[in-house]
Formats: structure tokens, sequence, C-alpha cells
């Protein structure tokens, strides 16, 4: 069964690059870079003391002084980024069947504060220190939850939880939820909230993260022969899709349409990549068989590009095996350079990035490439964007665990 077209008529995003999606389109076209020194509890002890976030963020200009102690960060910045999504799209919520407007929206972690906090309280006064609202603001469901009851969406609903793959997973199922008829619209993407003392830790005692703290603003670094870790991130991207005959009848602005995509896994290791690629070919190869293109008809891919030494090759090396000779005309990035990894947002964000390379014709780049790895040859849009007439996008992501995701989207061709 082919199934219905999709295409996208919403976004939002909330970044350390822009608070809105134009405001993090203009920053990815400009090369902004959103890693800073973490200011808000004391890095002394820690081995990274940077990270890519949100700026002069204010949860009461979003929410009542009582709603915002009643959900986790992870939850407002994927409310907020819904909201922008809906309005965005110009849909007449009064006039649409809401039984049929999925919410499929993901964390990969949750709460992450919130589980810190109440760890501390309960350490400090007993179980009844614990918060009657630490589980519904904690599990990483809430996002969609709180989502579909602000808005009256009883369509499907449910999150999928894997790691820094979440986003474009909740996309992906979204698609296939409105293209094989179990809703007309969706709401979907991915958020998250991890930059506290015990995610920059936990994240510190892999050894995983960048330790350039002379230089912050350089840490990320994808495809650069001195990478030396990625850098934590935070935000949401979500995104308003719906059938094309729904868009068409109510003259609906299109961004783009979703084509396809590819899901599998390594099947290695918790969290180093396969190092012959198999589970990222794989995915790669069977997003370009349900959108029914070849390799050539590609021209950009957002790239997985976490800046870490092994992850980087090993994704570089699968794209040469998938496209041959095509990979070198390629224009490939890595937004992550300028938002840092945003975990189990980072494949919305960097979806809505993908896209949007196809409705503006132009590709942000990769910042702070400097010395080039002799093992990492393609052309990785470094330094500053490029115009290109994008007719195809992928974009990879892929989470410990070993779970891998390629999206594809179209510039759209009515």
């Amino acid at each position: 069964m082919k199934g219905r077209r999709v295409v996208v008529t919403g976004i939002g995003a909330l970044t350390p690059v822009g608070s809105t999606a134009p405001d993090f389109w203009n920053g990815l076209i400009s090369g902004e870079n959103g890693v800073r020194n973490i200011e808000h509890f004391d890095t002394s002890d820690f081995s990274t003391k940077f990270a890519g976030m949100l700026q002069d963020y204010d949860e009461l200009a979003h929410f009542d002084r009582k709603e915002a102690r009643r959900l986790d960060k992870v939850s407002q910045y994927g409310l907020i980024t819904a909201d922008e999504a809906i309005n965005d799209s110009s849909i007449d919520l009064e006039a649409i069947d809401k039984n049929r407007v999925a919410v499929i929206v993901g964390s990969g972690i949750g709460g992450m504060k919130t589980f810190y906090d109440q760890s501390v309280s309960y350490h400090q006064r007993g179980p009844r220190g614990v918060s009657p609202f630490f589980i519904p603001m904690l599990i990483p469901d809430m996002p969609a939850g709180q989502i579909s009851i602000k808005y009256g969406f009883r369509g499907p609903n449910y999150c999928t939880v894997s790691a820094c793959a979440t986003g474009s997973h909740n996309i992906g199922l979204a698609f296939d939820t409105i293209r094989y008829g179990q809703a007309d619209m969706a709401v979907c993407g991915g958020t998250e909230a991890p930059v506290w003392q015990i995610g920059i830790a936990g994240f510190s005692s892999m050894k995983a993260l960048s330790t350039r703290n002379d230089s912050p603003e350089t840490a990320s670094r994808p495809f650069d022969k001195n990478r030396d870790g990625f850098v934590l991130g935070e935000g949401a991207a979500m995104m308003f899709i719906e059938s094309l005959d729904s868009a068409l009848e109510r003259g609906a602005r299109i961004y783009g349409e979703i084509v396809g995509h590819g899901f599998s896994a390594d099947g290695y290791h918790i969290t180093a990549p396969d190092p012959e690629g198999n589970g990222v070919i794989l995915a790669m190869n069977n997003a370009l068989k349900m959108a029914e293109i070849e390799p050539g008809d590609v021209d950009h891919i957002n790239m997985h590009g976490t800046s870490t030494p092994l992850g980087d090759l090993a994704e570089s090396n699968s794209i040469k095996k998938v496209f041959g000779d095509h990979a070198y005309k390629i224009n490939l990035n890595s937004t992550k350079s300028m938002t840092g990894h945003m975990l189990g947002a980072a494949g919305a964000a960097e979806s809505v990035a993908a896209l949007l390379t196809t409705y503006h014709g132009m590709i942000p780049p990769t910042i702070n490439y400097e010395t080039p790895d002799p093992e990492c040859d393609l052309n990785y849009t470094v330094n500053e964007s490029e115009a290109r007439d994008v007719r195809y996008a992928l974009n990879n992501a892929f989470g410990f665990g070993g779970h891998n995701t390629t999206l594809v989207f179209k510039k759209f061709e009515e």
C-alpha cells in the first residue's frame, strides 16, 4: 500500500541558536554559535563546563507560575514549539475533526531536572518530600500528553523513546499514521532539557563530551581532525504535518513533503557505532527505497555528525558505501556544530533544518571546521552556508543502543 502523500505545513523550534523557527533558520544560515559556559549551576568540579543552551529563556513568558511549577522544562519546550507549529500551519482548530489529529512527540530522557530535584528532596525529607506531580512531570510521554490535552487532539497519542534518534522516529511514525489513514494531521517531533548537573555528570563520566573549556564556542567541530567529543544541547522542534489533500483543500502554505524513512539497529554496542556502519547503511537504503528514489537523486544530508572521533568517521564511511561517487557531490552538514547535541530533540530540529533546505534552497554550514581529517573527506559545507537547489534532503539521527533513523524530505511539487 503506497498510501497518501504527507506534507509539512507548520514548524516550531526552540534552540540554542533561535527561539522560534524563523530565528532558528536564520541562526543556522548565518553560522551562529549557541554554545556557551554553563552559569545556572556550579561547574567547578565538572570536566566539561559548557553546553548548547537556550538564550534568555523565561518560563513565565509562556506559562503562569502554577503551570510552570507543574511542568518540567521538557514539557514546557514541547508545548511552546507545538504551539508555534500549529499557529504556523494556520489551521482552524474549530473547523477540524480533533479525533483525526495525532500527537506523536518524544523525549530521549524525560524530566531530568525533575528527577534530580525530587531525588534530592527525598533524601532530605523522606517519602513525604516527593511531589505528587513527580511522575507526571518526569515521564517521557508527558510532552505528547500535554499537547493533546491543551488542544483536545484525540487521535493517536504516544512517544517513541530511542535516545538521540527519538525526534526522527516520532516524525517518521507520524508520517506513517497519516499515510495509512489513522489520522489526517499530526503534531510530531522531539523535546529535551538535559543541561543539569546530573546530565553533564553522566555524559562526562562516559568520556563522551568535549572538554574544550578554554574555547567552548569552538568545541563542537564535526569532521574536524581535532574533534574530541560532543557538546550537550537542549531545546525542542515540532512539525505540523497533514495529508496533501487536507493541505490543498484549505490552501495551506506547504514547506515540503515527507516521502520516506528508514529505521534500523546496529546490533553492536550500547554506545559505540558499528565501525562497518551496517545499521546506518540499512537505514539509508530503506529510506531511499520507501521514497522510491536513487542515491543520485539526493542533494543534501543533514548528518548526525556529533563531533566524536568514531561517530563522524563511521557515518561518513557509511554515506560513501550507500552513495558511491555521488557522495562527493552531496552537500553534507552537521548543524550540531552550532546547537550542540539536543539528544531526543536533535533529529526533530535537524529534520526542520533539512526540510527548510528544500524550501529555501540554502545549505547551513558546519562551523568550527579548521583542520581537515583525511579520513573524513566529503563535502561538509564548511564554515559558510551555500546556495543550492535541493530536491531531496535526508536527515540522519542515531541513538545510544544502536538505533538508526533516516528521513527523506522532498521539495514540494504539486
